[in-house]
């Protein structure tokens, strides 16, 4: 039940819920700008509109939207035709549609997925076209190409992680098991049928096939060991702190499992534009075209980004066909994706059909007006993408795979520990530390238990942390990586109204019970006895921690608890 005006006198159900702090999305905001308070309440779910007569005038979206190419379903060119995008844009903004869950404030649903997307399904479905299917088309890849046990944040457009039990039980990820973040349909493209442009600012622009590219007498392999990391793992740690940018789509709640490493083969971008003639003045970065769709603030367009010629010069930017020794799968960008080694990871596009030599940054709204890091002061009320740094290289990172917070451990004075560390820019984690008491102390895991060096990889490793407390405690990870940056210790350092790059070092809360001391040993062994199970730790079981002969000796022996004048 939402609030309304005037029933801010009233309780609701809930109420008690809304006072804490546990239904944010329902209070009213409060104008104090006056000398009286006024409360902004939201607004009702508005009527659904849709001008009919407008979106006829557009034209016969079948045609309009067309299948671009054969053997290209699900991919409509917009970026060569501004008509068309405004014929989208007008067919997008001539109705509403349903509001989406705001979980920012409001409750993150307990199902798998987690998100629907009815949004982009909804803006896909109006387009139609070649985007009819796309949706349904790129759950079926979903189903039949990622592990079952895959966490699917978002359904369309796909956003999915693996369960943290599987995040680093391999150093390489396997496939089914790599996290995916999807802007847009999965489209599904013939090899044969498939072929890659060059142009813009180059002396020679070319057309390529699969086959030109793979021909080693011409351009020589690559094969690198690449970490991709999305600038919203660990996600949920700033929404759970602090809300922020807001709706199901472009802030999916992201956990740890957002990260995964994979053996690629392929070429680099630079031998290509050598083979283009180079680059013509003043280019100085390569705008990368994606097939899929994507909608920004109802605008139209494919998913284009742009990396820096110094960067692809450094033979740091790769075009990719192979992965952990399969062809890529289609989720993962089938025939050919790009990896930009060390940037986050809405640099690698995926499903290239073009690269454009340009002269600055793309003003795409992927590199322009998302993935910006803002100041804390800055929010839905102020907010200018010139005011947001783009992220490109990504910071020194790490997380705790096991335990899980709020699990309790039953130990001898060691909780196992288990995780992954990461730094972007060709830096590497050189330490990693854990602390027992919230980062008071530190302990650094031994070398032997990290797994191998890469420039371009992150490193898993485990850990036996020393603990004798017992109780609520808070075990906390962080990395230093081989330029000694290091991560921030608390989550507000790191904050954004994207949230954006959670680099913090990450905490879980966990209850300590340690069987080495004698009471607790003895009582634990009673419970097994009398066949009284410890889970749930805050459940309580009527079984007296003394017996009445015990408690008297205690105080036959002790002073008592008040002292006689």
């Amino acid at each position: 039940m939402e609030i309304e005006a005037g029933l801010d006198t009233t309780n609701r159900p809930d109420e008690w819920k809304i006072e804490q702090g546990m239904e944010g999305h329902k209070l009213p905001i409060l104008d104090q700008t006056g000398s009286e308070t006024l409360h902004l309440y939201p607004p009702r779910p508005a009527k659904l509109m849709q001008d009919e007569e407008a979106i006829r005038s557009v034209g016969n979206r079948t045609k309009l939207f067309a299948r671009e190419r054969q053997g290209w379903k699900g991919y409509v060119e917009w970026e060569n035709y501004p008509e068309k995008k405004e014929k989208a844009h007008k067919i997008l903004t001539s109705q509403t549609f349903p509001p989406c869950p705001d979980f920012n404030f409001g409750p993150i649903p307990g199902t798998n997925p987690v998100l629907p997307g009815d949004d982009f399904k909804a803006w896909h479905a109006a387009l139609g076209g070649e985007l009819t299917s796309v949706a349904d088309d790129s759950w079926r890849t979903v189903l039949r190409e990622k592990h079952s046990d895959m966490l699917h944040l978002l359904q369309f457009p796909y956003n999915g992680e693996p369960p943290k039990r599987l995040v680093t039980s391999k150093v390489i990820t396997p496939n089914p098991l790599h996290f995916v973040r999807n802007h847009g349909g999965i489209p599904i493209i013939e090899k044969d049928k498939w072929d890659l442009t060059l142009d813009g600012l180059v002396q020679h622009p070319q057309r390529y096939t699969l086959n030109d590219l793979m021909d080693a007498s011409k351009f020589p392999r690559m094969e690198k060991t690449v970490t991709i990391q999305c600038s919203g793992t660990r996600r949920i740690e700033q929404i759970a702190l602090y809300g922020g940018q807001g709706d199901e789509v472009p802030q999916a709640p992201w956990a740890e499992g957002a990260i995964g490493t994979a053996r690629y083969v392929g070429i680099s971008l630079k031998k290509v534009i050598k083979d283009c003639g180079g680059l013509i003045s003043p280019a100085k970065h390569l705008e990368l075209y994606g097939v899929d769709t994507y909608v920004k603030d109802l605008e139209v367009c494919n998913y284009v980004v742009s990396v820096p010629w110094s960067k692809v010069k450094a033979n740091e930017v790769m075009l990719a066909w192979e992965m952990n020794g399969e062809p890529l799968p289609k989720i993962h960008g089938y025939p050919l994706r790009v990896l930009v080694f060390g940037y986050i990871g809405a640099r690698s596009v995926k499903w290239l059909y073009r690269i454009k030599a340009i002269k600055n940054p793309s003003l795409a709204p992927v590199q322009s007006r998302e993935y910006l890091y803002f100041n804390q002061q800055v929010g839905k009320y102020n907010q200018r993408p010139t005011d947001g740094i783009q992220i490109q290289e990504m910071p020194v990172s790490s997380a705790i795979m096991s335990p899980w917070t709020k699990q309790a451990i039953v130990h001898v004075g060691k909780i196992r520990c288990k995780g992954w560390a990461y730094s972007g820019g060709g830096r590497w984690p050189e330490r990693v530390e854990l602390s027992a008491d919230g980062g008071f102390t530190w302990y650094e895991v031994p070398p032997g238990n990290l797994s191998k060096k890469g420039k371009w990889a992150w490193r898993t490793w485990e850990y036996d942390l020393p603990c004798e407390v017992e109780g609520w405690i808070e075990i906390v990870c962080r990395c230093w990586d081989n330029s000694l940056n290091t991560q921030p210790l608390n989550i507000r350092a790191a904050w954004n109204w994207g949230l954006h790059v959670t680099s913090s070092a990450h905490r879980i809360k966990i209850y300590s019970v340690n069987k080495k001391r004698e009471i607790t040993r003895k009582r634990l062994d009673k419970f097994e006895q009398l066949g009284i199970p410890l889970a749930p730790l805050t459940h309580y079981d009527a079984v007296s921690g003394q017996t009445q002969e015990e408690y008297e000796e205690y105080w036959n022996t002790h002073d008592p608890r008040d002292v006689d004048d």
